[in-house]
C-alpha cells in the first residue's frame, strides 16, 4: 500500500501541484509574517542591548508624568562606587520649519545629549553637540521631512515661546523610543535643554558603577518617589514598549494568513475529492485483491501528509522571500522600524509553518479519505465513474436554521443592544457574522441550484447549446460546487465588507466633520497646551473679508470627582438645546452637554459645583442641556466674564472663521495667515485639508487590506480550476459523446468556461450579500451615528472580476477537454 500511495502521488502530479500551491501560499504568508516579526524584534533587541550595556542602573520617577530633582542626582553621584551619573531631560520644545511655523501637530521633544560612557545617543551623521550650547542635532526623519541639512541654522522655541537659533551639527536615530519617533527630536546639551524647556528635573537618571548591590544603594538614595531598574530590566521594558505595535501588526497579518489557510483547506478538500473520484476503479481493484478499508484510508492520509510537508517546506522558502521583500519596502519608506537585523528562519517559525501546513492538509483530506473507504469492490467492474447524488435532509435544515437564528440574533444584539464604538460590540457582531456564515456554508448545496439558475439565465440564452449545457452542469454536483464557491465567497465577503466599512466610515466622518467643522477655517495651537492669543481673533474680527469669528476657550475642571472641560465662547454660536435656554447666560449659571448632565444626574434647575483656579469651588445653576453629539462647546459652558474671573483670562483654545460671501478663498486665507504669522505655534486648518488627510490614510489602508485579501482570492481560483478538472474527468465519455453528436471544440471550451463563470458569479453574489450585511453591522458597531454607504460600482467590479477570474481558471481544464480524442474517450471512459 505504501508503494501504491507513492505511485498515486507520481501519477497525479498536476492535481497535487495545484494543492501544493494553495498550501505553499498560505504557509508562506504565515511564515513570512513570523520572519518579519522576528527580524524587527531582533532589531529592537540589538538596539536596546547596545544602549543597556552602557547603563548599570537607571532611576525613573514613579509617576510617569513626574521628574527627578537635582538633589536626587547629587545623592546618587555621592554613592561610593558610582563612577558616572547623568540626568536626562526630555521635554517639549517646538521646532520651526523653514516656513516659520511649528513643525507637526505636537511639539518636538528636546532631549539632553550627555557626553562620556553614558551617552546612549546614536549619531548617524555629523557629530553630537558636545559642550557647544549653540549646537543641536535633529532626528534624521524630521531633518529629511523639513529639508534641513548639517550646517543649517534651525530655530527652536523655549518655554516662553521665544526663538533661539542653533547650528545643526548632526543627525541622530531616535532608536526604539516610539514617542520620540512620533514627535521628532532636538538634541541639545544638558544645560541648554534645561534652559530651553524650563525643566524642573530629569525624566531619567542613568548610573554607571562597580559597587556591590548598586541597585539597592541607588534605590536608597533616590527615595520612595523613584523606581530603580538595572540596565537589563530597562532594556526589557524598552523592547517591550517598542515591540507592542509590531506585535499588534503581527496579529493583524496572522488573521489574513488564517483566512488564506481556511480557503486553502477548502481547495485541499476538493482536490482530494477529485483524486478519490478519479481513482474509484483503482481503489475498488485494491479492495478486490485484499486491501482493507483501513489501508485505503491510510493511503489517502499518507498522500496528504507528503503533500502537506512538501508544500509547507516550499511555503517556508516563500515566506522568507516575502519577509525580505517587506523589509526592503519598510526601509524604502523610512518607517521607524529596525530593518538591519539578520533575516533568519527561527526554529519556532519552521515548526509552526510545517505544523500549520501539515495539520490543515491532513484535516482537509480526512473526509475524502473516509469516502474512499466506502468504495465497494464491485465498482471495479463499472465502466464509468458515477456522480454522487445529493439529498437535503432534515438534519441539515435544522442545523442551518439554528446557526442562522443564532447568527442574526447575535448580530442584532450587537447592533441595537450594545453601545456603538465599544470594543465588545464589534466582537459580538463578528461572532454573529461567523455563525451566519456557518449557516450559509451548511445551506450552500441547497442554494447552488436556484442561484445557478438565476445567474446562468442570461448566458444560457446568449450562448445557445453550450450555455444551456453549462447551466445544467453547474448544478449537477451541488455539494462540490458549493464547496468550490465558498472558497471564493470568503474572499469576496471580506472584500465587500471592507469596501462598505471604508465607504461608510468616510461618509460618516465627513458628515460629522461638516457638523463639527461648520466653518471655513479653524485656528488651534500646536499640542493644544498654549492656546491662541486673544489678539489674533480681535484682529480678524475687524477684517472685511471675514463674515464671523468665534472664539472658544476651555480648561479642565473637576465636578463631583469627575474630570470635565469647562469653557466659554465669544461670538455667535447656535448649539442644539435639548432643554432649558442659553439666552442671557450670566454669572453663576452653566449649560451642560447632555452626556455630562446624565453622568452627573442633574437637569435644568439643578446645581453643579466646579473647581476653578482663582475662585475655588463654585456652585453653578444648570439653565440648559445641550446636544453633545457634534457640539463645539465644552462639557460645561459659562458666561465669558465669569470664566475670566474663574481662570485668569486664558487664551482661546480654538478660533472658528467663516469667509464673507463673494470673497475668494485664497484672499481670505491670506488674511488669516497674516494674522497668525507672528505666532509660530498657531496652526491653521480647514475642512478640506482634514478631509484630504483622512482620505489619504483610508485609501492607503484599503489598498493594503485589498492586497492582503488578494491572496485568499488567488487561492480560491485554484479551487475553481480543480473543480473544473474533476468535471472534465467525470464527464469524459459525456464530452466525447457531445463531440460525436456535433459539438465543436470551441463550443466545448465555451461550455466549460460558462460553467466556471456561473460558479464564480454564485460565489461572488453570496459574498456580496454577506459582506454588505455585515459591513453595515460592523459600521453600526464601530461608529456612533453611522451613515451607511454602499460603493455600488466597486462591488459590481468585484462581481465582474470574480466571473472573469472563474473563466480564466477554466482555460486549462477546457483546453484539456477539447483536445481529448473522441474515440479514445468513448473507449476508456
Amino acid at each position: 500500500m505504501l508503494k501504491t500511495a507513492l505511485a498515486g502521488l507520481r501519477a497525479h502530479r498536476l492535481r497535487l501541484l495545484l494543492t501544493s500551491l494553495a498550501i505553499t501560499l498560505g504557509v508562506g504568508f504565515i511564515a513570512g509574517t513570523f520572519v518579519l516579526n522576528d527580524t524587527i524584534q531582533a532589531g529592537f533587541s540589538q538596539r536596546v542591548t547596545a544602549d543597556a550595556d552602557k547603563v548599570d542602573v537607571a532611576v525613573l520617577p514613579k509617576d510617569p508624568d513626574g521628574v527627578l530633582s537635582e538633589k536626587i542626582l547629587e545623592r546618587v553621584r555621592a554613592i561610593e562606587g558610582v563612577t558616572e551619573a547623568q540626568g536626562l531631560i526630555k521635554e517639549p520644545a517646538p521646532l520651526l520649519g523653514k516656513n516659520g511655523k511649528a513643525v507637526g501637530s505636537v511639539p518636538t521633544t528636546a532631549v539632553s545629549i550627555v557626553r562620556g560612557p553614558l551617552d546612549r545617543t546614536t549619531i548617524v551623521s555629523g557629530s553630537g553637540p558636545g559642550s557647544d550650547d549653540q549646537a543641536a542635532v535633529l532626528d534624521e526623519n524630521t531633518a529629511k521631512a523639513q529639508g534641513f541639512q548639517i550646517g543649517d541654522t534651525i530655530t527652536v522655541l523655549d518655554g516662553s515661546r521665544s526663538e533661539h537659533r542653533f547650528k545643526l551639527v548632526g543627525l541622530l536615530d531616535p532608536g526604539v523610543d516610539q514617542e520620540l519617533a512620533y514627535t521628532g527630536v532636538v538634541g541639545l546639551t544638558t544645560a541648554t535643554a534645561q534652559r530651553m524647556t524650563g525643566a524642573k528635573g530629569y525624566r531619567e537618571i542613568d548610573v554607571a558603577g562597580e559597587a556591590a548591590g548598586l541597585k539597592q544603594l541607588v534605590a536608597a538614595a533616590a527615595g520612595a518617589g523613584a523606581v530603580v531598574k538595572t540596565g537589563d530590566e530597562l532594556a526589557a521594558e524598552l523592547a517591550k514598549a517598542a515591540g507592542f505595535e509590531m506585535r499588534t501588526l503581527t496579529m493583524g497579518l496572522l488573521m489574513f494568513g488564517a483566512v488564506a489557510m481556511m480557503v486553502a483547506a477548502l481547495v485541499i478538500y476538493n482536490t482530494f475529492g477529485i483524486l478519490v473520484a478519479q481513482r474509484t476503479r483503482e481503489m475498488a481493484l485494491l479492495r478486490c485483491i485484499g486491501a482493507t478499508r483501513g489501508q485505503v484510508f491510510g493511503s489517502i492520509v499518507l498522500e496528504s501528509v507528503v503533500v502537506g510537508l512538501l508544500a509547507s517546506a516550499f511555503g517556508l522558502v516563500i515566506g522568507y522571500g516575502l519577509a525580505m521583500l517587506a523589509l526592503t519596502v519598510i526601509g524604502a519608506f523610512d518607517a521607524p522600524l529596525p530593518t538591519d537585523a539578520t533575516v533568519t528562519l527561527a526554529p519556532a517559525t519552521i515548526a509552526i509553518g510545517l505544523a500549520v501546513g501539515l495539520v490543515v492538509t491532513v484535516c482537509a483530506a480526512l473526509l475524502p479519505a473516509r469516502s474512499a473507504t466506502r468504495v465497494p469492490p464491485v465498482a471495479a467492474l463499472r465502466t464509468q465513474v458515477e456522480e454522487q447524488t445529493y439529498r437535503t435532509g432534515l438534519l441539515r435544515w435544522g442545523f442551518a436554521a439554528l446557526f442562522l437564528l443564532a447568527g442574526m440574533g447575535t448580530t442584532g444584539f450587537g447592533v441595537w443592544g450594545m453601545q456603538p464604538g465599544e470594543p465588545p460590540t464589534l466582537f459580538v457582531v463578528m461572532a454573529g457574522g461567523a455563525l451566519t456564515f456557518l449557516a450559509v456554508l451548511i445551506l450552500g448545496p441547497v442554494l447552488v441550484k436556484p442561484l445557478s439558475a438565476a445567474v446562468g439565465w442570461i448566458p444560457a440564452r446568449m450562448f445557445g447549446v453550450p450555455g444551456r449545457l453549462a447551466l445544467d452542469n453547474s448544478a449537477r454536483n451541488p455539494a462540490r460546487a458549493a464547496t468550490t464557491t465558498v472558497a471564493l465567497t470568503i474572499g469576496v465577503t471580506l472584500m465587500t465588507l471592507i469596501s462598505v466599512l471604508s465607504a461608510s466610515t468616510r461618509v460618516t466622518v465627513f458628515t460629522k466633520l461638516d457638523e463639527q467643522f461648520p466653518v471655513d477655517y479653524m485656528l488651534g495651537a500646536q499640542g493644544r497646551e498654549d492656546g491662541v492669543p486673544r489678539s489674533v481673533a480681535q484682529e480678524l474680527r475687524g477684517k472685511p473679508e471675514l463674515a464671523s469669528v468665534l472664539q472658544i476657550r476651555r480648561t479642565p475642571t473637576k465636578v463631583a470627582g469627575r474630570s470635565y472641560a469647562i469653557g466659554t465662547f465669544h461670538g455667535t454660536v447656535t448649539p442644539e438645546v435639548v432643554s432649558g435656554s442659553m439666552t442671557g447666560l450670566s454669572a453663576g449659571e452653566v449649560a451642560l452637554l447632555d452626556y455630562a448632565a446624565t453622568e452627573l444626574g442633574v437637569t435644568v434647575g439643578g446645581t453643579v459645583r466646579a473647581r476653578t483656579d482663582l475662585a475655588g469651588t463654585v456652585p453653578l445653576r444648570v439653565v440648559a442641556v445641550l446636544n453633545g453629539a457634534n457640539s463645539t462647546l465644552p462639557a460645561l459652558t459659562v458666561a465669558e466674564q465669569p470664566f475670566d474671573t474663574y481662570f485668569d483670562r486664558l487664551p482661546d483654545s480654538s478660533v472658528m472663521i467663516n469667509i464673507r460671501d463673494g470673497v475668494p478663498a485664497e484672499r481670505a486665507r491670506a488674511v488669516v495667515e497674516a494674522a497668525v504669522a507672528t505666532h509660530p505655534t498657531v496652526q491653521l486648518s480647514s475642512s478640506t485639508e482634514v478631509r484630504g488627510q483622512f482620505d489619504e490614510t483610508l485609501d492607503m489602508l484599503l489598498m493594503i487590506v485589498t492586497g492582503l485579501l488578494g491572496l485568499a482570492i488567488l487561492i480560491s481560483l485554484l479551487g475553481i480550476a480543480n473543480t473544473l478538472s474533476l468535471s472534465v474527468h467525470e464527464r469524459t465519455r459525456e464530452s466525447a459523446l457531445l463531440r460525436a453528436l456535433g459539438l465543436t471544440r470551441p463550443q466545448l471550451r465555451r461550455m466549460l468556461s460558462i460553467e466556471a463563470l456561473v460558479l464564480g458569479l454564485i460565489g461572488a453574489l453570496v459574498g456580496v450579500v454577506l459582506g454588505g450585511v455585515f459591513g453595515w453591522a460592523a459600521v453600526m458597531a464601530m461608529l456612533d451615528g453611522a451613515v451607511l454607504s454602499v460603493p455600488v460600482p466597486q462591488i459590481l467590479l468585484f462581481v465582474v472580476l470574480s466571473g472573469a477570474a472563474g473563466v480564466v481558471a477554466a482555460i486549462l481544464p477546457a483546453r484539456r477537454a477539447a483536445r481529448a480524442s473522441i474515440v479514445g474517450a468513448l473507449a476508456t471512459g
